[in-house]
């Protein structure tokens, strides 16, 4: 067995304790997750891992041999791979070159030898499994998903004294699909067979339960807690990574208070990907969309604000039709916080008041034609509070912030406008548990005031116990709507394939 050992690892920036005596075992064949929330810790320990960052104290072993403290290349002639989920392809060149970014181009008289550059390729893709994949292809024909595998199988190029055996896995699911994720899920569990070992980091509770043999908690730069997972709990970590209960993961709903009126209604919207889409919310009520990838799920969202242009059938706010453009679903009182913030949501370099403000500057202009900063920064500290913002301060630019701050600045653009409708989709995607359920109570808060919710996820537990009904989608209709109290995964995902509960299994 190969041991990779960091002892009483600690790391300060400044006044700022980042780690504080962490010591943490890594070994070969097993899966060891790190887990933690947003300034636990796990990021400054994965630098120093990587030999990017030198610890203040502590030092690192392979095997009981002491390795030189921030050098790349030690870590790296340790068998150390680092696979983040910022996938960082070059779409122009095929998989192969793709593959041998990091290694020499096999040469023949001076010449790229291409076909020993494809036959590498092949036989590291095929090491995972991944045979189907022609290694001459352009990297642009890939999905994510099978983008990351590609990463995974280029650290299997070039085995020598360096052949990689411990892979950190830094919220590799984090732009994935369930199906992407699932293949990814089959080429951990061929890693580990094999013999590697891998440092999996997520936030993501059911990946962690699934895949890991032991679990280390981080919370405030200390160690918290290193245990098999036959010897934890979800409820154990969480209250681990958080110091607090959250036993109630999904807050109750508000009481008995049932949904108001009609307020959001679409008939026969027909849209890019949407074929066929009839649905109604209500006052109050949060409606889910659910699917499998492709099915449509996101597309209907970006299709009701406007994004996606509508070929045929109507959207109607409080019995008014909703025409054309994004900035007139939004005149309409209809927000929208996407799944991608960092691409499609925020400017990450502007501050947070900028950004808070963005869709509503006619609003917020003195006579309509200057901007008015004082009025958008008492409107960003407001919607702040509203949503449990946490920030130096509304001048602090979006890039600094964690990523669940980063979705309460969007939660609370979208509440700038006074919305009757917010439509959400992957509203909690790479957020800790922490933040996590923050937004969840946040959005039952919000449906208490009586906006109505049309929330798209591929998360089903948060789908189920955060919603009231669930709209399945399937080729890019809305092919049914179900009641989620009592509805358990197994039945939902049934419902994605159209399986009738007689063909289930118990």
């Amino acid at each position: 067995m190969t041991q990779f050992d960091l002892t009483h690892i600690g790391r300060c920036f400044g006044a700022v304790t980042a780690l504080d005596d962490v010591s943490l075992t890594l070994s070969s064949g097993e899966v060891h997750a790190l887990m933690g929330e947003n300034g636990a810790g796990k990021s400054t320990l994965i630098r120093i891992l990587a030999g990017l960052d030198r610890p203040d104290t502590g030092w690192l072993a392979l095997d009981g041999t002491a390795l030189p403290r921030n050098s790349p290349a030690s870590i790296r002639a340790a068998g150390l791979r680092f696979i983040h989920q910022e996938l960082h392809a070059v779409s122009g060149l095929s998989i192969a070159e793709n593959m041998h970014l990091d290694h020499p181009y096999p040469r023949r008289l001076g010449l790229v030898n291409w076909r020993a550059l494809n036959t590498a390729a092949a036989q590291a893709l095929g090491r995972l499994g991944l045979g189907r994949l022609d290694p001459r292809r352009p990297m642009s024909d890939l999905g994510p998903g099978d983008q990351m595998l590609v990463r995974i199988a280029a650290t299997l190029i070039g085995d020598g004294p360096s052949a990689p055996w411990l892979y950190v896995m830094d919220e590799p699911t984090a732009a994935l699909t369930s199906e992407e994720s699932e293949r990814l899920f089959d080429v951990i569990g061929d890693l580990t067979r094999q013999g590697a070992g891998i440092l999996y980091v997520s936030h993501r509770m059911p990946e962690v339960l699934r895949l890991a043999d032991r679990v280390t908690v981080l919370r405030d730069g200390h160690r918290v807690s290193t245990q098999p997972l036959s010897e934890t709990s979800q409820q154990t970590i969480i209250e681990q990574m958080t110091g607090r209960d959250l036993s109630g993961l999904f807050p109750d709903r508000h009481g008995d208070q049932a949904p108001g009126p009609e307020v959001l209604s679409v008939v026969g919207l027909r849209a890019g990907r949407v074929i066929s889409a009839d649905l109604s919310v209500r006052a109050g009520e949060i409606l889910g969309v659910a699917g499998v990838a492709g099915s449509g799920r996101g597309a209907l969202l970006q299709a009701i604000v406007g994004a996606i242009p509508a070929e045929a059938g109507t959207v109607a706010v409080n019995a008014v039709r909703v025409r054309g453009s994004p900035a007139e679903a939004w005149r309409h009182g209809i927000a929208y916080v996407p799944r991608e913030r960092r691409s499609q949501g925020l400017m990450l370099g502007r501050a947070i008041f900028e950004n808070v403000a963005l869709p509503h500057l006619g609003a917020l202009a003195r006579a309509g034609l200057f901007l008015n900063h004082g009025r958008q920064r008492r409107l960003a500290r407001d919607l702040g509070r509203a949503v449990t913002l946490k920030a130096a301060s509304v001048d602090q630019s979006c890039r600094e912030l964690s990523g669940g701050n980063q979705q309460k600045v969007l939660f609370a653009r979208a509440l700038a406008g006074n919305p009757r409708v917010l439509l959400l989709d992957e509203p909690t995607r790479g957020v800790d548990i922490g933040a996590r359920f923050e937004i969840y109570r946040l959005i039952h808060r919000l449906s208490a005031q009586g906006i109505a919710i049309l929330m798209a996820s591929s998360d089903l537990p948060e789908i189920i116990g955060l919603c009231d009904r669930i709209a399945v989608m399937r080729d890019g209709r809305v092919a049914e709507t179900l009641d989620a109290e009592g509805l358990s995964e197994a039945a939902l995902l049934a419902r994605f394939y159209h399986i009738d509960k007689t063909e289930q299994v118990a």
